[in-house]
């Protein structure tokens, strides 16, 4: 997934701004439109109260130098009066506004984020298989985040003094004369241009600051899910030799960040000194050269210059901020526009499944195009039937697994269930009517209880009960401290393999699939526990059309056909003893194997009694 970057003079892109414009404004929610409107009047009426407080000095300040007599007291009192309801006014709206379009805001990152994550589920399996789990996490919580932050910062601080600047202008246009505003003006335009210059000079450390956290993070959680590879090499030191490169590599950038703060921060505060210092400047000479200007003029406009002045200090975070939030948000907003690669046509209807027959027509399929997978594979599995696929490593026996549950569509041919092609009908109704037992069972960070019921969500306790009675893992179960409660671990860790199988079996098996998918599921089982999962693999394949993928052909002599895949297609066909007879690939591989299981029945043996392995080889 490539990482979003600022366009080429540093400036980010705003397109998530317009992208996000649609979940601020939505079309089907009349109340939330109405609190953005309040918000923004509220917005509003903060700023002209906020204006009127520099006013309302400047007329104490002249009121207080005239001679204390009942109505000037009177006024002053007056002043101070108005000049409490305004702060408070401040106060009042701000907080009024953010209460306001907190719905708004926060409804706002929940439909954001729910619909990159609905969309992530939804990307093909190759994108998954390509993805990094650590950044991609990130992509996501940042991008979430970088909403708050954009939404908290644009809307209520940069805009609001942009409103701020106008009104100051306008008071000393109407008030004063040209020459105030334009001082105004001029000290506000070099502040922001310098601001922005120095802070896009920053984004590059921003940049790599974000770059060296996601890789940090990715290592860290690859290498954490990955926690048995670790200890089964030694190499705890070397992860931590790679994280600390990451690491490294953040803490650079973020000094080089940190200190380049400094040039900013000195730069802000000199050109605010001197605007400051131009119109008091030119207030004094009014003054002395009696314009009608007053002490109460001078409090007013140092008054109006140091509020305007606040929201400028924040200027700079404000923009890094900002653009920092559109980087993330962008990152985002193209995970959510990534081309689902395969995708239901427009109306297509749910699978109906009569008998379950399925059916291989002439299907080509290869991932990459310079190397076909499957050249041209033909095969029905009929209604009720069992049909194993075997065959060498790289033959392309996984690839009809994923054919089959439309991870990908193929290049020609068809696949077709009970005569309607997979790729005319729903992918959802598709993989409802399919159940799989894979090879690699990996099991959800929660309880036993859980991951059975995963299989069909909200089933009962006695149904979880009765598909692990039926999966031959209850006697386990009940035998934990906690039963059914007990946590699997990460990944299912804290199971054995034979363990993990047996809860896919039992969630396939409360699923009740009319169609069954065993995807090599006994292959990395030793020969004791494989015949146990048969047994219950058996069961769970009873009255069912079942496909079976598999590596141990003693699994599979029971087929009503075996298919030997080869460079991807089929080299032979038929029943167990057929294919023996005929003394081809199938019988190769079945000598081979046959001949594994005996020397490794040889050396259980001489475990036990050593004379065994000499009686063997004579």
């Amino acid at each position: 997934m490539a990482h979003p970057v600022e366009d080429g003079d540093g400036a980010p892109s705003l397109r998530p701004l317009w992208a996000l414009m649609p979940y601020l404004w939505p079309n089907n929610r009349a109340d939330l439109k109405t609190r953005v409107v309040i918000a923004l009047v509220c917005l509003v009426l903060a700023k002209v109260a906020n204006a009127a407080v520099p006013w309302l000095s400047g007329k104490l300040v002249d009121g207080l130098n005239h001679h204390p007599t009942m109505q000037i007291f009177a006024a002053v009192m007056g002043v101070i009066a108005a000049q409490i309801v305004a702060r408070i006014m401040i106060s009042g709206f701000a907080q009024l506004r953010d209460g306001v379009f907190a719905k708004v805001q926060y409804h706002a990152m929940r439909e954001v984020a729910v619909s990159t994550f609905s969309h992530v589920h939804r990307l093909s399996l190759r994108f998954h298989l390509e993805r990094k789990t650590g950044g991609l996490s990130r992509v996501i919580e940042r991008g979430t985040k970088g909403i708050d932050t954009l939404l908290s910062i644009a809307i209520f601080n940069t805009f609001p003094t942009l409103l701020e600047l106008a009104i100051t202008s306008t008071i000393f246009l109407i008030l004063f004369n040209v020459w105030f505003a334009l001082a105004t003006v001029v000290m506000v335009v070099l502040y922001v241009w310098f601001t922005f210059a120095i802070t896009r000079w920053r984004i590059q450390f921003r940049r790599d600051m974000n770059q060296s956290d996601q890789d940090a993070n990715t290592k860290a959680v690859d290498s954490l899910l990955n926690y048995e590879t670790v200890k089964y090499f030694n190499n705890e030191d070397h992860e931590s030799r790679r994280f600390d490169r990451s690491m490294e590599r953040y803490t650079n950038a973020s000094i080089q960040a940190t200190t380049s703060l400094t040039v900013l921060n000195l730069g802000q505060a000199i050109l605010m000194s001197l605007g400051l210092g131009a119109v008091l400047v030119l207030t004094a000479v009014g003054i002395m050269e009696t314009r009608h200007f007053t002490v109460g003029d001078l409090t007013m406009v140092t008054g109006y210059l140091i509020a305007l002045q606040q929201p400028l200090n924040f200027l700079g975070t404000a923009y890094r901020e900002i653009t920092q939030s559109l980087v993330d948000m962008d990152a985002m907003f193209r995970l959510l526009n990534q081309p689902e690669e395969v995708k239901d046509k427009p109306g297509a209807p749910d699978i109906r499944v009569t008998g379950g027959e399925i059916r291989f027509d002439n299907v080509v399929f290869a991932y990459e195009p310079a190397r076909t997978v499957l050249k041209g594979v033909s095969f029905t599995v009929p209604a009720g039937k069992t049909v194993a696929v075997v065959g060498p490593s790289g033959a392309g026996k996984s690839t009809i697994s994923r054919i089959l549950y439309r991870f990908y569509d193929i290049q020609s041919g068809s696949v077709t269930i009970d005569g309607q092609d997979i790729r005319d009908v729903t992918q959802a109704s598709l993989r409802k009517v399919i159940g799989i037992v894979p090879q690699d069972t990996v099991l959800f960070n929660d309880t036993v209880k859980y991951n059975i019921a995963y299989g069909r969500i909200g089933a009962t306790e006695a149904e979880i009960k009765n598909a692990a009675r039926l999966a031959q893992i209850d006697k386990f179960i009940v035998e934990l401290p906690l039963g059914y409660d007990a946590m699997v671990g990460e990944r299912g860790l804290k199971l054995s393999g034979g363990e993990k199988q047996r809860v896919a079996i039992a969630r396939t098996i409360l699923k009740n699939p009319p169609i069954l998918l065993l995807d090599e599921a006994t292959s990395a089982l030793d020969t004791h526990t494989e015949r146990e999962i048969q047994g219950a693999l058996a069961e769970v394949s009873r009255n069912r059309t079942s496909l079976v993928i598999a590596h141990r052909l003693s699994t599979v002599i029971d087929a009503d056909e075996i298919l030997v895949l080869d460079h991807g297609q089929i080299v032979e066909r038929g029943r167990h003893a057929d294919l023996v007879a005929r003394n081809g690939h199938y019988a190769a591989m079945w000598n081979k194997q046959k001949q594994a299981a005996e020397a490794m029945e040889i050396l259980k043996a001489a475990e036990s009694d050593p004379d065994v392995v000499h009686v063997a080889a004579d």
